[in-house]
């Protein structure tokens, strides 16, 4: 139960963060691209590589700090850098199969997800 609340609270410091950075994003910049999460993505992905490699290095940490600040932020401000770690391991694993899979499979199907969500209303 206690790294429920772990989580809980990273996520809604994550989302918040998120939220105020596209916010901010958004009236400084006008253009078509996506660029507020775009950025907030390669954030998100370049902290949760910081984090895992400072908890790799570090294996004695209270083991709720990792769910407060990797699943929990990280996971709050963008899953797009959990989708990334994941892809990473695979590469790093030799699952180039699966890599592939992953990365197109979840890219595809998660604009067809929203494209079906959208036409059911």
């Amino acid at each position: 139960m206690k790294g429920i609340v772990f989580v809980a609270f990273g996520g809604a410091v994550g989302s918040v963060m998120r939220y105020l950075l596209g916010m901010v994003g958004g009236q400084l910049y006008k253009g078509i691209f996506p660029l507020a999460t775009f950025l907030i993505n390669f954030l998100g992905c370049v902290g949760i590589g910081l984090l895992l490699g400072y908890f790799g290095k570090n294996e004695g940490l209270n083991p709720h700090l990792k769910l407060l600040l990797i699943t929990g932020f990280c996971g709050g401000f963008t899953t797009f850098s959990t989708f990334a770690s994941e892809n990473v391991q695979l590469m790093e694993q030799g699952n180039y199969g699966m890599l592939m899979v992953n990365v197109v499979g979840s890219v595809l199907l998660g604009m067809g997800g929203v494209l079906l969500g959208i036409r059911m209303v």
